[in-house]
């Protein structure tokens, strides 16, 4: 059986998502918390919704895992509660501090957690008063030294919006497309005095939000026009004074899916290569 997982991490101390011999990744100790407790005789594999870099937190993230149905629904044990609810109770006693799991149900009929997204939400956060870092935030805020325009950065962003090649924000693999469709990206201080971006897409390629964000930072100290990024999208290519942003300011926030009747077919039109 299919198992749909709503979880969450801080990504400090991990190495990012994908398993890698050697490091310390969500992926590897999610998977060996499910094997735990199902006692499988090999690994339990996951499929995640979105693979985030080494440092990049989550508070909605989604996978699923191909499971023994006979397995799960024994879960409960002795207890009264039904398999759902000791998964993640069983769950939470094997996994380390840094990673939450927050549902653990029956996937519906042809859901993939990755194909069948509508879209994925980020957020990015930067300071740029030192003043008014909360320290309990750092982890998950960018400093920058001198102060942001937040109404340019937000104009700027905006005109990024659409279906593009955002070949130009994306590091490039063989045979995969770098077309996108960014459904909203937008900057706005909070009430604490930090500048939070809102990115929202179909999908994401590697490091492309966080060049998103690279690309309007000089536009907010005043470097470049607002009108640059736009010149940088069009322009196809990575530009050398666009900069990666760190990882840390940035958090997968919400995977939204369609209703359960529609997410088969929402996986196979996820699949089919856009050019």
């Amino acid at each position: 059986m299919r198992l749909r997982i709503d979880f969450a991490y801080d990504g400090t101390d991990f190495s990012g998502w994908a398993a890698q011999p050697g490091y310390r990744t969500v992926e590897a100790e999610l998977s060996a918390a499910l094997t735990t407790i199902l006692r499988a005789e090999q690994p339990v594999r996951l499929t995640v919704a979105g693979r985030t870099d080494a440092g990049v937190h989550a508070a909605g993230a989604v996978c699923h895992a191909d499971v023994d149905a006979q397995a799960y629904a024994a879960l409960p044990g002795r207890s009264d509660h039904p398999p759902e609810v000791a998964a993640v109770k069983r769950l939470q006693g094997v996994l380390p501090s840094d990673v939450v799991v927050r549902s653990v149900v029956p996937a519906p009929e042809g859901f993939d957690a990755r194909f069948s997204a509508l879209r994925r939400r980020y957020r990015y956060r930067l300071c740029d008063d030192i003043t008014i870092l909360d320290p309990v935030r750092r982890r998950d805020t960018v400093v920058r030294k001198h102060p942001l325009d937040v109404e340019a950065m937000d104009a700027a962003a905006r005109k990024l919006l659409g279906l593009n090649d955002f070949a130009a924000f994306c590091k490039k693999r063989v045979g995969a497309t770098t077309v996108r469709t960014l459904l909203d990206y937008s900057w706005s201080r909070s009430s604490t005095g930090v500048l939070e971006a809102t990115v929202v897409a179909d999908a994401f390629c590697h490091s492309m939000v966080r060049a998103l964000v690279g690309v309007v930072v000089p536009v907010g100290e005043g470097d470049r026009d607002v009108d640059w990024p736009y010149d940088v999208l069009a322009g196809g290519m990575r530009h050398p004074a666009v900069t990666v942003m760190p990882a840390h300011g940035l958090s997968l926030m919400e995977v939204v899916y369609p209703p359960d009747d529609e997410v088969a077919v929402r996986a196979r039109e996820a699949r089919a290569r856009r050019d």
